[in-house]
């Protein structure tokens, strides 16, 4: 049966609730519940990804099938979690900390994770910035010399045309001050068919170019999508990884483990493991904060260096990221930490 459904599915991205109900990953009976969430935000869901899920709940389908439970914000939960808003002084430029900023080109993504901190924003529509707009972001960033790293998202910067952002990356790196350029994309995991080699051409700069590719579950980490992610590499960008802790997606130890050990084999560097960003509709993938640092300390000494992210809580009100352990350093004790197996150890 589950091979049949699969063999059903459409080969471009799943968008309304017709479509995934076609799709076998939701039935007649969620219909309604699906066309309220769609009033509120965007789904799709691309061919990789549909290819993954093996049933709605699994940890891919918990990713991206709508779920019912968006429709009810608590009161803690923000439509700006983590501050963009406030902290943009043209269109597309978000300036948080003194020396980067980043640039929103687009809000276009590839698939829409239903725990996404900017869903307010992101959908089909498109967000895109139009050539008078996207030239007041780049003179913004040519204008302010302290700026040293831009960091391009959005959306998914990997969803531009080549050209664009060919034109994009020539413009940053003209920049005498703009020394690295990040770019943050779903599009290795979400549409691996994207890194073509005009997006790559388009990639080529003199600065430092770094992607950090967001994945959440080892099972994303596809053929394909390692493919992909070598042909970044081949272009000496080095790939980092960013990752969200979520409910029934990788909160065992199990499923991190796995998650971060299978980003070292595609040759990716865990960089961050985020605390969920409180986005309206969004309380069922949150893990407590206590129970995140208590499974990076169930992996300490137990997997390579390499394989170890910084968990980091995005401070609501754009106050920037802080890094929340595990801590080893005994404050109450003095000149004592815990190793790896939680024994104590006097240092000097």
């Amino acid at each position: 049966m589950q091979d049949m459904v699969k063999t059903l599915r459409p080969k471009t991205a799943l968008r309304t609730p017709e479509d995934l109900i076609q799709a076998g990953l939701a039935s007649e009976a969620d219909r309604a519940d699906l066309e309220k969430v769609a009033t509120l935000y965007a789904t799709a869901i691309p061919p990789a990804f549909q290819a993954l899920i093996e049933h709605p709940d699994d940890p891919i389908g918990r990713q991206v099938i709508p779920d019912i439970r968006e429709a009810t914000a608590l009161p803690h939960e923000l439509t700006d979690p983590i501050g963009d808003d406030a902290l943009s002084p043209v269109p597309g430029i978000v300036h948080r900390y003194e020396d980067r900023a980043l640039l929103k080109p687009l809000l276009v993504c590839p698939l829409y994770c239903r725990f996404c901190f900017r869903r307010e924003h992101v959908g089909p529509g498109g967000g895109l910035l139009d050539d008078a707009a996207l030239e007041r972001a780049l003179d913004w960033l040519r204008t302010h010399p302290a700026i040293r790293e831009v960091i391009l998202t959005g959306g998914d910067p990997l969803m531009l045309a080549p050209r664009r952002l060919a034109h994009i990356i020539r413009s940053l790196s003209a920049m005498p001050h703009v020394e690295t350029i990040r770019i943050h994309s779903r599009v290795p995991v979400a549409s691996p068919e994207r890194i073509t080699p005009e997006l790559l051409e388009a990639m080529e700069t003199d600065r430092a170019m770094w992607v950090v590719a967001h994945i959440n579950h080892a099972r994303e980490l596809t053929p394909a999508a390692v493919a992909a992610i070598r042909l970044i590499l081949a272009q000496a960008i080095p790939v980092l990884s960013q990752s969200v802790l979520l409910r029934g997606v990788n909160d065992t130890r199990e499923a991190l483990e796995d998650l971060l050990r299978s980003l070292v084999r595609a040759r990716i560097k865990p960089y961050y493991l985020h605390h969920l960003d409180a986005a309206p509709g969004t309380a069922h993938f949150h893990v407590p904060v206590e129970e995140g640092r208590a499974l990076l300390a169930s992996l300490r000494g137990k997997m390579t260096g390499l394989a170890w992210p910084t968990y980091v809580l995005d401070i609501p009100g754009g106050k920037g990221k802080v890094p929340l352990g595990p801590d080893y350093l005994l404050l109450e004790e003095p000149g004592k930490v815990l190793s790896p197996n939680l024994e104590k150890y006097s240092f000097t």
